[in-house]
């Protein structure tokens, strides 16, 4: 007899496939060479969650349509998304997610917005409690596309780096920088000044924001454990002025440093 799941259990099957055999289209043979499943598996599921499991009878079927599109070029808009995917994004076989701390639900819906006018998306934001949001949206033709981009389910053990495109046009850095310091990035008050840094365990996405960095005019450290960092005032400040960063959370910060607010500890961002 199969293991009773859990509630989160279910919800996460129901969701993946109604997003994959309902939305989507796609067959349960389909389905289960994505899932690494039997067929059996996938139809005992769709059975089990009370998903009809007619094909012949939805609409589109042989077509298989769907409403996300792929990005027909780069962009200013695909560089930031890019950017928040490096930072705090991740994939599965089947969806986009990217996971933002409690204290960031202004920006999650930011987020869906920009997925939205990237790939014309219907993302979700979900909220765990105080823990933190997730922003995600299914497509398995998307999914498949980052990959061939360069994007991988494990940036870590893949120590993946930065697409070469990024480097094309002084906009295309300046977004991808705004994405990942949004999402990886933290600014500290410090004794004298104020300091951002940019952190990720992936080494070659380290040294691609270091290059990136200088290439826009802005002094930058070497790598130290996993992290570079802008220090001066004047860079700090140009930083915020040119990037623009759309999590409030750095706006908060910076202007409160700015004004001259007490030294505090914020490693715990």
């Amino acid at each position: 007899m199969a293991r009773r799941w859990t509630p989160e259990e279910e919800d996460f099957y129901r969701e993946q496939l109604l997003e994959l055999y309902v939305n989507q289209n796609m067959s349960i043979g389909e389905i289960g060479s994505i899932l690494g499943i039997t067929y059996k598996a996938v139809f005992d599921r769709l059975k089990r969650l009370g998903i009809p499991t007619n094909p012949k009878g939805k609409f589109g079927y042989a077509n298989m349509d769907r409403t996300v599109r792929i990005p027909s070029k780069y962009s200013n808009d695909l560089a930031e998304f890019f950017g928040i995917m490096l930072g705090d994004g991740n994939l599965t076989p089947t969806q986009v997610c990217v996971t933002l701390g409690s204290k960031e639900s202004s920006y999650a819906h930011y987020v869906s917005w920009l997925l939205h006018t990237v790939f014309n998306a219907r993302s979700r934001v979900r909220e765990y409690g105080n823990d933190y949001h997730t922003v995600y949206f299914g497509s398995v033709t998307i999914v498949r596309w980052l990959e061939k981009e360069g994007m991988v389910r494990n940036k870590v053990a893949a120590q993946v780096g930065v697409p070469d495109w990024i480097f094309t046009r002084k906009e295309y850095m300046q977004r991808f920088l705004r994405g990942f310091f949004d999402t990886d990035g933290s600014i500290y008050k410090l004794r004298f000044g104020m300091q951002i840094s940019l952190t990720n365990c992936s080494f070659p996405i380290l040294y691609a924001l270091q290059d990136m960095a200088r290439r826009l005019g802005y002094r930058v450290s070497e790598v130290s454990v996993y992290s570079i960092y802008i220090t001066k005032r004047t860079d700090v400040e140009r930083f915020f002025a040119e990037i623009r960063p759309m999590n409030a959370k750095h706006q908060d910060r910076f202007d409160k440093f700015r004004v001259g607010g007490r030294a505090v500890n914020c490693s715990g961002l």
